[in-house]
């Protein structure tokens, strides 16, 4: 609509002008009258044939295949379609819209990206870190173990040890796989989350006696919390949680369970007073072999996989989880459960 008018004003224009050149030349105005109606409806249809067929109709093809590209279709799908009267604004704002989707798929590729070669490179470092050490152990048994049996011993326990970590490394890896394809099935059930979290907490007691943790729950979020989860997972999200803040808690710290009742969900932390968390951590500390201090974390145990097995089952129950972190005053891990009657 607005391109006929933009036409009609353009040859309107043309028509007064050539109407105008022939009354100073002809200074007539029968002439003139006569030269104007045949200049502005010869003007009117030449313009309108020719930005009909060479602009407009093209403006029209692009936002068709644009608006219908958008969509998903297939090219050969992609005409035909209601186009609206200003097509023009529209491809403007088509373009718009569809670059900036365009540039937010190419930077969380590069992030997949930058995420795949890390995974990759960690994944490396863990796997061939026990495995030297294995294959450093075997060089050495075959020297020592006729002549000195007592420490061919020592060094099948070390070599043991590092084969239990690699078999952890692939548990583990094999648990987010089969979480993130969804081969592991959620068995929701209704249970008492206090009485799970107690579980956990006596089967970690000789843990967290070692370094003189205390484990406890506030007398007020004792009462019963019925929740609907798969029991078994649950259980898991816990020990690694409460595991994770002995080993980075403080000697003679403490660990506290806390439940907060929501309207329809149950928020539950697990705070202890330990070495807390840079914040510039905090972005990225449920994934996989995403480690704050590697060689501290080394040092404590564990395949740097816990967080990201948390994350995971929590997100398989369509719940979510987070941290909060202050150094030296310590860390909390909260995340949600379904509440039940």
């Amino acid at each position: 609509m607005k391109l006929s008018v933009l036409v009609f004003i353009t040859a309107m224009a043309v028509g007064l002008s050539i109407g105008l050149v022939n009354f100073y030349f002809q200074q007539s105005w029968y002439y003139m009258l006569i030269s104007f109606g045949v200049s502005f409806i010869t003007s009117f249809i030449v313009f309108y044939y020719l930005l009909e067929k060479y602009i407009y109709s093209k403006i029209k093809l692009i936002y068709k295949l644009i608006h219908n590209l958008k969509l998903g279709k297939d090219l050969k799908d992609a005409l035909g379609e209601y186009v609206s009267s200003d097509p023009i604004n529209d491809v403007e704002h088509e373009v718009k819209e569809w670059a900036g989707a365009k540039k937010q798929e190419i930077d969380i590729l590069k992030k997949q990206e930058q995420f795949r070669k890390e995974f990759l490179a960690n994944v490396s470092h863990e796997f061939k870190t026990p495995l030297f050490a294995i294959q450093g152990y075997i060089e050495t048994l075959q020297d020592c173990i006729t002549d000195d049996p007592e420490m061919a011993e020592k060094f099948l326990k070390k070599a043991e040890k590092n084969v239990e970590r690699l078999s952890y490394l692939i548990t583990d890896l094999d648990s987010i796989s089969k979480l993130e394809s969804g081969e592991i099935p959620i068995n929701f059930e209704k249970f008492d989350f206090v009485v799970l979290a107690k579980e956990v907490m006596e089967g970690l007691e000789d843990k967290s006696r070692k370094k003189n943790i205390t484990l406890f729950f506030k007398e007020k979020y004792m009462y019963p919390a019925f929740v609907m989860a798969d029991r078994e997972k649950i259980r898991q999200v816990m020990i690694n949680l409460i595991t994770n803040s002995i080993k980075y808690g403080k000697d003679h710290g403490s660990t506290a369970i806390k439940i907060f009742e929501l309207h329809d969900q149950y928020l539950i932390e697990v705070t202890d007073d330990g070495i807390g968390i840079d914040e510039k951590h905090l972005p990225r500390l449920f994934e996989r072999f995403y480690r704050v201090d590697s060689h501290r974390s080394r040092e404590v145990g564990g395949t740097g996989l816990g967080l990201a097995i948390v994350k995971h089952i929590l997100e398989a129950h369509q719940q979510i989880i987070s941290v909060r972190s202050t150094q030296q005053i310590g860390t909390t891990f909260a995340f949600t459960l379904e509440k039940v009657g």
